[in-house]
């Protein structure tokens, strides 16, 4: 594990409860509470300073630092809206890029380099149209601008990018809750745990063995609902080789596998292919969205290296036969939740059902 893992790993053990580390730092969380505070109040005050999009806008976001489960449920939001007839493009930040003035838009395969990690996965994987730059509301502009046909404008990340007006707000959180309870540095928090009660839908993403957190949850109840990630297919990288998750196991269960991830919060992918059988003999964990080489995976052995998709746009070009993308299915504990949002988002909207495309 590289130092800069580690020392996350260190951090969100800290920011789990309010000890010596947490309280040392409590007069810049308070700090930090007088900044968004002060945020939420301009645009209470100044409505109009915030873009209006001409289309619905359905933001994905998380109060918590550390990835949190955002961007599978980004994709099946687009793919069964799209289901539900609708025309969804996306927007993101694009972190890790340097953007520049003008917003970068593109559908289908795009460069990592260019998109960022996350992007460029949400693009390939639904192939909805994407915009990526730091302003959302520039973001949503050239999106639209480019791909007039969108009705639909889903915005990955974002929560607190309140220059963007939206019509419905999905929060992600994972088994942390909101850990200490307290923003930024003291805790893991970017806003106080009462802006979950503001969430439309809450989804909490859990492994098998994880209790769901105790945490504010909006006023509804039956828009609550836990999220598990399973493996569904696995595609070797470098042949392009595409087998189910069963049969994939069942011809590589007597190797030895290891794992390798730089996402967010790696151990829960690791977690998942243990609670799904496997045995890993290794596992490496690098930082949030950073660039992979071949010298990331110098000294593993010579059997399978298992690898998320989001990390996979990042691999692209490497010809070893090691490596294994693991393609995942979000199975939601309210199988119908997505419908239930098209509902409410056509109301808001004063939007006609479309027909169900086939």
């Amino acid at each position: 594990m590289s130092q800069h893992a580690r020392l996350a790993r260190w951090l969100h053990r800290q920011w789990q409860h309010r000890g010596w580390f947490s309280t040392l730092l409590s007069p810049l969380s308070g700090l930090a509470g007088v900044i968004v505070r002060r945020k939420h109040a301009r645009y209470r005050r100044e409505p109009h300073a915030a873009y209006r999009s001409p289309v619905a806008v359905i933001v994905v976001g998380n109060i918590i630092v550390g990835g949190a489960g955002k961007t599978p449920v980004v994709q099946a939001l687009a793919r069964h809206l799209r289901e539900l007839g609708w025309t969804p493009g996306i927007i993101s930040r694009g972190y890790g890029v340097k953007v520049g003035a003008e917003p970068r838009v593109g559908q289908g395969s795009l460069p990592a380099s260019q998109f960022g990690d996350e992007p460029a996965l949400i693009a390939a994987q639904t192939q909805a149209p994407i915009a990526v730059h730091p302003r959302r509301a520039l973001a949503a502009q050239a999106l639209l601008r480019d791909f007039p046909a969108v009705d639909l404008i889903i915005s990955d990340d974002g929560l607190q990018h309140l220059a963007l007006e939206r019509d419905l707000e999905v929060v992600v959180q994972d088994a942390r809750g909101v850990g200490n309870g307290r923003l930024l540095p003291a805790g893991p928090l970017r806003e106080p745990p009462e802006r979950l009660l503001r969430a439309d839908w809450l989804v909490t993403q859990l492994n098998a063995d994880q209790p769901a957190p105790r945490t504010p949850h909006p006023a509804d109840p039956a828009r609550c609902l836990t999220m598990t990630l399973a493996p569904c297919r696995m595609e070797q990288l470098a042949t392009g080789l595409n087998l189910e998750w069963t049969r994939w196991r069942e011809q590589y269960s007597g190797r030895s596998v290891q794992a390798l991830a730089a996402i967010g919060q790696p151990e829960r992918f690791f977690s998942m292919l243990r609670l799904n059988g496997l045995n890993l003999s290794a596992t490496r964990s690098r930082p949030d969205h950073a660039a992979l080489a071949p010298q990331d995976f110098t000294g593993l052995h010579d059997g399978p290296i298992l690898i998320t998709r989001k990390d996979a746009v990042k691999c692209q070009g490497m010809d070893d036969p090691r490596l294994w993308v693991v393609d995942v299915l979000p199975v939601f504990s309210r199988p119908h939740w997505i419908q239930e949002l098209d509902g409410v988002l056509r109301t808001r909207r004063a939007v006609p059902p479309s027909p169900t495309r086939s």
